[in-house]
């Protein structure tokens, strides 16, 4: 089953940015992210909370501000959804070649 709240978070380009420099740093927080990115520190607050949301991130205390870090057992979860989609559409993509090929062939057939 295809968690849509989870894609919507990693469907955004500056979300996954941000995992990708969290599981790169092994954790920041949103004034080191936007030192990073081009978005101000307020929208790296957001979309950490987006994330934190879904459960691709978690935060704790670190002195004045939050220190956030990857869960990546959800972010295997998201890679396995991925999995099983891209399957599915594997086998979609294989029925209708059949279908044209099945077509084509008795086009051909017609034709001589």
């Amino acid at each position: 089953m295809i968690d849509d709240e989870l894609w919507s978070a990693i469907g955004d380009p500056t979300r996954r940015r941000m995992l990708d420099l969290l599981l790169a740093d092994g954790g920041g927080t949103s004034t080191s992210l936007s030192d990073q990115l081009p978005v101000t520190r307020q929208a790296v607050a957001k979309h950490l909370a987006v994330l934190e949301r879904t459960g691709l991130v978690h935060s704790a205390p670190s002195g004045r501000e939050r220190r956030y870090t990857v869960d990546e057992s959800q972010l295997a979860r998201a890679i396995n959804q991925l999995t099983d989609v891209t399957d599915a559409w594997d086998r979609r993509l294989q029925r209708i070649k059949r279908i044209a090929e099945t077509i084509q062939k008795t086009r051909d057939e017609a034709q001589q």
